[in-house]
């Protein structure tokens, strides 16, 4: 599957964090030629450890999205550009707005200007989040439905989004974007929770540490990294992707205190703990979240095909080999 890959030059930005290495490593058994660029930065998701199977099968540029110069030499020539860097703390967003601005949002627009100047024909996919949408008015929640992000990091997402469907559009750069949920799995950060809850869940099962789940009624949908490493693919090879968004979701649609539940026997024992939300965190809540990705369905032919219960199951499977070159 997904052999028209095979001998393709393809760049990666946040190739070295939890998707965009497990994505790398799918490229690489394919045959594509790949390039890796990340930052590092420690408060984002880089880890050198995703890709040590790997290192010597895939080309490493150590470098930030803002750096415009190293950008430029780096998506020409390239055929597939997998658009997947960017700050995901939506804590860090509000603390720090400037930051998340600069690489959520002026990044992206200059990026496509590149493309636009140097790589026109180029084709883009970029990593979205169902964060844009806010506070649900129904559910699940389609395309359809009004974005109104909660927080600084939403609504520089989606003005990130918004440049590259504007680009397709406007200037032919071809460019879609996938609304991720929440995605888990081997390689994601764990040591807190800037990218995912979940990986903080992780590391204390795993440690013997109990965890605390924030209300516990919220429901929520996952998604496997396998899953949304295939709908990827899907999207940089589908031509009628361009100008699109689709949702990723997947089933069950669990409520947090079930997934700790689950997470707990996934660990193979542990306690959880039920507690009010923290008060900075309330007011940035969205509540109840899970997606309609029947879009995605139709047009890509994608479905999720890890369950959530085989999914932690592997997560922590993992993790509990390699959780120290996390910490």
């Amino acid at each position: 599957m997904f052999e028209e890959y095979k001998e393709k030059r393809v760049l990666i930005t946040g190739g070295i964090g939890f998707i965009g290495s497990n994505l790398a490593r799918r490229l690489v058994q394919i045959g594509a030629d790949v390039t890796l660029v990340d930052s590092l930065i420690p408060e984002y998701g880089g880890n050198l450890f995703n890709i040590q199977d790997i290192r010597d099968a895939v080309h490493v540029n150590i470098s930030d999205v803002r750096d415009m110069h190293s950008m430029k030499y780096l998506i020409q020539g390239k055929e597939y550009l997998f658009n997947l860097a960017g700050q995901t703390s939506h804590m860090d967003s509000m603390s720090d707005p400037f930051t998340d601005l600069e690489i959520n949002c002026k990044s992206q627009l200059s990026i496509l200007e590149i493309c636009r100047s140097y790589n026109p024909d180029i084709k883009i996919t970029y990593a979205s989040t169902r964060q844009i949408y806010g506070k649900p008015d129904y559910l699940p929640i389609d395309e359809k439905h009004p974005v109104r992000p909660v927080d600084v990091n939403g609504i520089n997402k989606m003005a990130g989004e918004w440049y590259h469907i504007l680009y397709n559009n406007v200037y032919g750069i071809r460019s879609c974007a996938l609304r991720l949920t929440n995605t888990y799995g081997p390689g994601m950060r764990v040591k807190d929770a800037r990218q995912t809850f979940l990986g903080v869940w992780v590391k204390n099962l795993i440690s013997g540490l109990p965890i605390d789940v924030w209300g516990g009624e919220q429901l929520r949908d996952f998604n496997y990294v396998d899953d949304v490493v295939d709908v990827l693919l899907l999207c940089g090879l589908a031509e009628n992707a361009s100008g699109k968004v689709y949702n990723l979701g997947g089933k069950p649609v669990v409520s947090l205190k079930d997934l700790a539940e689950m997470s707990v026997q996934a660990n193979g024992g542990g306690s959880y703990n039920i507690i009010p939300f923290p008060p900075e965190r309330k007011k940035i809540d969205i509540g109840d979240y899970y997606a309609d990705y029947s879009f995605a369905v139709d047009e890509l032919n994608w479905q999720p095909a890890v369950d959530l219960e085989t999914g932690l199951r592997k997560t922590f499977e993992y993790f509990k080999v390699h959780l120290q070159n996390y910490l």
